[in-house]
């Protein structure tokens, strides 16, 4: 199954028409592992943004929606350059910060030469459907379930 991850991801990256992409899953099915072993083998970089882990990291996206100052604050937070194409960014624990999800729509309209994947859990509050049925167009989600350790996609974007 992971080969088919892999491919389907692939064809993300090298769509013209990619949009930041979510990946939606159950606890501890592997999205963190995929993203990053995908990273790791197609881009020179990972630019990786857990919001579990750093509450901080919530606040720059309260204070602005600008892609372009998110990207300057998030280039200082990784230590380097974020470079369109070369870099993967990843938000993990998406669901934990509302004002990232948001933003997406923001780096699909005035930053789409960044690729952006963000992970979260299956389950969603009321704020966040609402933000996800307001700009559906503008996304793509990938929805995988694991049933007894198998890799199971009900649904993926064809992005080409």
């Amino acid at each position: 199954m992971e080969r088919f991850v892999t491919k389907n991801l692939l064809e993300w990256k090298n769509s013209k028409y990619r949009k930041p992409l979510i990946l939606r899953g159950a606890r501890q099915v592997g999205k963190t592992y995929i993203v990053k072993k995908f990273a790791e083998e197609n881009y020179q970089g990972l630019a990786y943004f857990n919001f579990d882990h750093d509450e901080n990291l919530q606040n720059l996206f309260v204070n602005t929606k600008d892609p372009k100052r998110i990207l300057e604050q998030l280039s200082f937070i990784y230590g380097k350059a974020i470079v369109p194409g070369e870099t993967l960014i990843f938000f993990d624990e998406i669901q934990e910060c509302p004002d990232a999800l948001n933003s997406l729509k923001y780096f699909q309209e005035e930053a789409n030469g960044y690729h952006i994947i963000s992970a979260r859990k299956s389950t969603w509050n009321k704020a966040f459907k609402h933000i996800i049925s307001c700009w559906e167009s503008r996304i793509f989600e990938y929805v995988s379930n694991v049933i007894f350790g198998i890799f199971n996609c009900r649904w993926m974007p064809k992005f080409s």
